[in-house]
C-alpha cells in the first residue's frame, strides 16, 4: 500500500510539471479574449486536458502501440508517438515565434484590437491540438513509471484539479509582467524545441529546461523586485 502512495504522489508531482506547459500555452492564448471570457477558456482547456487524458489510458493498448516503427527515414524509425510529436512540436514552435514576433514588434494599439476580436472557438481547438500531444507524451510516462490504472486516473484527476486552481494566479501574473510574458513565451518555444527532437529520437532531459527556465525566471523576479524599491 505504501508503495502505490508513493507512486501515486510521484506520477501527481510529475503530472503537475507537465501541465506547467499546458498553463503556460493556455494563459497567453486566453490574454486575447475579453476580460470575461478568459477564465472560461482556462477552464475549458483544462478540463479538456483531463479529459483527453483520461480517454487515451482508456484505450491503454493503442497508446503502448504508438511506440511501434511505422517507417525509416534517413535512418531514423519514426513511431505514431514521433510523429505526433514533431507535428505538436513543429505547431508550438510556430505559435510561440508568432506570438513573441508579435509582443515584440507590434504596438500596444494592435495589443488592445487583438485583445478584444479573438475567437474563443479557434483559441481552444488550438488548446485541444496541444493537449493532445501533452496527453499523449503524458501518458506513456505515466505508463513508464506505474502499472496500476487505477494510480494513472487518480494522478491525472488530482493533478488537473490542482492546475485549475493554480491557473488563474499563474495567468494573472503573467498578464501584469510583460517581461514575464515573453520568458512563458520562450519556455513553450523551448519545450516545442525539445518535442521535436525527442520525434527525433535526441532525448533531451526536461530536468534541464525547467531549470534554465526557473533560474530566468528567479533572475527576472529579483530584477522585478530590484525596480519596485
Amino acid at each position: 500500500m505504501l508503495d502505490s502512495i508513493v507512486a501515486l504522489i510521484s506520477l501527481i508531482a510529475l503530472e503537475v510539471i507537465l501541465g506547467i506547459d499546458n498553463i503556460i500555452f493556455i494563459s497567453i492564448l486566453a490574454d486575447k479574449l475579453p476580460e470575461e471570457q478568459r477564465n472560461k477558456l482556462r477552464i475549458w482547456g483544462l478540463t479538456l486536458a483531463m479529459l483527453i487524458r483520461l480517454a487515451l489510458l482508456g484505450i491503454l493498448s493503442w497508446i503502448l502501440k504508438l511506440d511501434t516503427v511505422l517507417f525509416t527515414l534517413f535512418n531514423i524509425g519514426f513511431s505514431g508517438k514521433s510523429i505526433i510529436l514533431l507535428l505538436g512540436g513543429l505547431f508550438l514552435l510556430y505559435k510561440s515565434t508568432k506570438e513573441i514576433i508579435h509582443k515584440t514588434e507590434s504596438g500596444l494599439e494592435d495589443e488592445k484590437i487583438k485583445t478584444k476580436t479573438g475567437n474563443f472557438k479557434k483559441l481552444l481547438s488550438e488548446i485541444i491540438i496541444l493537449d493532445l500531444v501533452f496527453s499523449i507524451d503524458s501518458i506513456i510516462t505515466a505508463v513508464g513509471m506505474v502499472q496500476e490504472l487505477w494510480i494513472m486516473y487518480t494522478a491525472v484527476i488530482i493533478a488537473v484539479t490542482i492546475m485549475l486552481f493554480a491557473s488563474k494566479p499563474i495567468s494573472t501574473f503573467i498578464q501584469k509582467h510583460p517581461s514575464f510574458k515573453i520568458l512563458a513565451i520562450c519556455f513553450l518555444m523551448m519545450i516545442g524545441i525539445s518535442l521535436i527532437a525527442e520525434g527525433l529520437h535526441f532525448k533531451i532531459p526536461k530536468g534541464y529546461i525547467y531549470f534554465s527556465m526557473a533560474f530566468a525566471f528567479l533572475v527576472d523576479f529579483v530584477q522585478l523586485k530590484k525596480l519596485k524599491k
